[in-house]
């Protein structure tokens, strides 16, 4: 059976893409773009403040990063 995602705090996921490779590139507002030039893959991680990032985005973020969701959770 596979881990649950749960919400997490927009700087949890930022250092789990930064451990993949990804670099900060831009930020416009509170959507801070992070790219990974091996395979051009890019992901918008929005940084509001005080708020988590639900299931629903996160699974779409994980998505975006090129793994599965218990990668992500191994990354933590």
């Amino acid at each position: 059976m596979t881990p649950a995602l749960k919400s997490v705090k927009p700087r949890q996921v930022v250092q789990v893409a930064e451990k993949l490779g990804f670099v900060f590139d831009r930020q416009r507002g509170s959507h801070a773009v992070y790219l990974r030039e091996s395979d051009r893959r890019r992901v918008v991680i929005p940084i509001h403040k005080g708020g988590d990032i639900r299931v629903g985005l996160l699974r779409s973020l994980v998505r975006d990063m090129g793994i599965t969701p218990e990668e992500f959770l191994k990354l933590l």
